[in-house]
């Protein structure tokens, strides 16, 4: 069972920087990084990136995206949405899949598709950690991933609100920061992010 997970969503990257970019995430403390498809050259970065780590694919929307991204070497698939046919097609070859969704119908139906967790997405604005402690009292057996405004003031809440992994995206990995090369700050607030997570 996956638990206490840090996921980190990587959006705005080059080939250029990619490999600093996940070297600072992974020495922060995060467990996975994605490189999201919605980012330019996003399959050819995470080509660069797979020859040295275990990254995973981001915003991805459909099966032909998915055996795109895992063509590139992603070791799993991240989506906003529930697509039956990527939860089915990820399934079938034994990857791992963390599909978005935000009602309770949606959340359920995305687990009942097999997936590995669920996204909750975008959390933020439907309340929070208060929200996920809602979800996990029908649902307590599904791993729920929170995404969306996570900070150093609520992943504490979130993980002990019922969530199995949280997502930190530009809080960390700010264009700017990444432009700049600052990858000791990122690392530094991940670090934050952690400690506060009492993990």
């Amino acid at each position: 069972m996956i638990i206490s997970m840090l996921l980190g969503i990587i959006r705005g990257s080059t080939k250029d920087n990619i490999i600093p970019i996940v070297e600072a995430a992974l020495a922060g403390g995060l467990d996975q990084v994605e490189i999201t498809l919605n980012t330019p050259d996003a399959l050819s970065q995470i080509k660069i990136a797979t020859k040295r780590f275990a990254v995973g694919a981001g915003t991805v929307l459909n099966v032909a995206e998915a055996k795109a991204a895992l063509k590139a070497g992603a070791k799993f698939i991240v989506s906003p949405i529930i697509d039956p046919a990527t939860i089915k097609f990820c399934r079938r070859n034994k990857i791992p899949i963390y599909p978005g969704a935000l009602t309770p119908n949606e959340v359920y139906r995305a687990w009942e598709l097999g997936t590995s967790m669920v996204k909750v997405f975008p959390v933020k604005s439907v309340g929070g950690p208060s929200y996920i402690r809602e979800l996990k009292g029908p649902f307590k057996d599904i791993k729920l991933l929170a995404c969306g405004g996570v900070t150093a003031q609520n992943i504490k809440e979130y993980f002990q609100s019922g969530a199995a992994a949280v997502a930190i995206g530009s809080s960390v990995f700010s264009p700017k920061l990444m432009a700049e090369g600052n990858y000791p700050e990122i690392t530094a607030r991940i670090k934050e992010l952690v400690k506060a997570a009492g993990l």
